[in-house]
């Protein structure tokens, strides 16, 4: 009898928590995600160059007129050094005009478009009203 009891108990429990839900659908949606894979490549491009000898020019009066400071006895040897320290920089100068190869590593990437899960909803009613909720399976 104890047992028949607690049966009823629970069936009665059950019935009072059960709702009148109905038109449950449940609906899985996707996204389309971007992967990308880095590669290197280099990359060569023609630059020009101004043959400009006015850096080495300068250079040379520097060490010239720094050489000529140190002369024992010379009243002017810095600047005298450093014409002639100028005028042997620009007569050496290997700079030239025109145009070089420079070379360079560049990332880039291959891509591959991807359809994945994103999540899942379902969409019911209880009572007249429509509900959805969003979930991860």
């Amino acid at each position: 009898m104890r047992d028949i009891a607690i049966g009823l108990i629970g069936i009665w429990s059950c019935s009072f928590l059960a709702t009148t839900a109905y038109g449950q659908t449940v609906t899985d949606h996707y996204k389309t995600i971007i992967n990308r894979t880095p590669y290197q490549v280099e990359v060569c491009t023609e630059v020009s160059q101004s043959g400009d000898k006015t850096g080495d020019a300068m250079k040379g009066a520097i060490i010239g007129g720094l050489l000529g400071n140190n002369i024992k006895g010379e009243e002017n040897g810095g600047a005298i050094g450093a014409i002639i320290g100028g005028m042997l920089g620009h007569a050496n100068s290997n700079a030239t005009g025109g145009t070089k190869t420079s070379c360079r590593l560049e990332t880039r990437y291959n891509e591959e478009s991807v359809r994945v899960y994103s999540h899942s909803t379902t969409t019911f009613y209880n009572n007249g009203k429509q509900y959805t909720l969003r979930f991860q399976k």
